[in-house]
């Protein structure tokens, strides 16, 4: 029972993330609380979202983001996992954050997004959002925003969006915002 982190798995996530080791410490605790065996599988995951979005249903989302936390694809988010994620989301750079949220898109994780991945992190994000947020949105109104977003992104038009097609997209949008 590795009840208090050893220094040096600290001191090395330290080096690896853009947290103190201070904030590491904190951050492990409330891991641990949540998840006293050290490790959150899929379900775990499911409940958390479940709670933020009580209109909607969030397993789906839940479902890709747990893949997303997941790196080692070994169906389990253990500690080192989870702040890796958390270090990029909050604290990245701008092309981390990118890569990482492709990745997310990136269901089969083959290195590139095609328009069924596209569309069912939208549909599942819809579905989190619950029918209260849109009420007026039409059934194929997640479809119809695919294409468009699809289309934008697809810079060479292979029905296939590249890592670079989605970075260079994204940064397009900064830019005109």
């Amino acid at each position: 029972n590795k009840m208090h982190r050893s220094t040096e798995g600290l001191e090395q996530l330290e080096a690896q993330t853009n947290f103190t080791k201070r904030e590491l410490q904190v951050l492990y605790r409330g891991f641990k609380n949540e998840c006293p065996s050290g490790v959150v599988n899929e379900e775990t995951f499911k409940q958390i979202y479940a709670q933020f979005f009580p209109h909607g249903d969030a397993s789906m989302y839940a479902h890709y983001l747990f893949n997303a936390f997941d790196t080692a694809q070994n169906g389990s988010v253990k500690f080192e996992d989870f702040v890796m994620a958390l270090s990029i989301l909050l604290r990245g750079t701008v092309h981390e954050k990118l890569r990482w949220t492709f990745n997310l898109y990136d269901i089969n994780k083959d290195g590139c997004i095609n328009k069924e991945e596209m569309m069912d992190i939208v549909k599942a994000i819809y579905d989190m959002m619950g029918k209260y947020t849109y009420p007026v949105l039409k059934e194929d109104a997640p479809r119809q925003h695919v294409e468009v977003f699809f289309q934008k992104m697809d810079k060479n038009k292979d029905g296939v969006v590249t890592l670079d097609e989605f970075i260079e997209s994204c940064q397009e949008v900064r830019t005109k915002l």
